[in-house]
């Protein structure tokens, strides 16, 4: 098996341990200076046309993060917004590298607020992890102030016509992220 073979087996990404493991990094090295291969971060390759799909493998460019904000509002049809980053939430103690490329945009969170929430899903091909619906709605009010108040409404209202919305769970993640005085005003308003 070539190593664009074995790359496209695994998500369009090696690291450079794996290609010395299976015996492909002579020819890792010759696909990068080709430029077939891209290299993304420190150890971590991937193959230059993989890099066009609008997901990509997240654990592996930031271990433990989580899909938040405009990445998770996207993904759940909440907001007309078109991420211009991959928004990913870590450990406010945290220390990451990030690659150029592909666009990451950090949101560092305490510890109790960053386990909210957390759910693993497959969006093309990667298994990642992004906070569910609520918590995300939940990120929209109370960053507000931050991307402004007609995104934030938008989103709540979006959520709030959804079938599958649950309030209990909103409201319990809302009062866990002290927003929960502000998000009956919100939900109150736009009801």
């Amino acid at each position: 098996m070539n190593i664009r073979e074995y790359m496209n087996l695994n998500g369009g990404y090696i690291s450079s341990a794996e290609a010395k493991e299976r015996s492909l990094y002579n020819q890792l090295l010759y696909e990068v200076e080709k430029g077939t291969i891209i290299r993304v971060r420190r150890g971590v390759y991937a193959l230059n046309e993989g890099l066009a799909k609008p997901m990509v493998d997240v654990e592996r460019l930031v271990p433990g993060g989580v899909l938040c904000m405009y990445s998770a509002w996207s993904y759940y049809s909440l907001t007309t917004q078109i991420p211009q980053s991959y928004c990913v939430a870590i450990e406010r103690s945290r220390k990451v590298v990030l690659p150029e490329y592909p666009p990451i945009e950090l949101f560092f969170l305490s510890n109790n607020v960053f386990k909210i929430g957390v759910s693993e899903t497959v969006i093309e091909g990667f298994k990642v992890k992004i906070y569910d619906m609520e918590k995300s709605v939940c990120d929209a009010i109370k960053y507000r102030n931050k991307i402004g108040i007609d995104v934030s409404s938008e989103i709540l209202r979006n959520y709030l016509k959804r079938k599958d919305c649950n309030i209990a769970k909103l409201y319990s993640y809302a009062n866990a992220m002290r927003i929960g005085k502000r998000m009956d005003e919100l939900v109150k308003y736009m009801i």
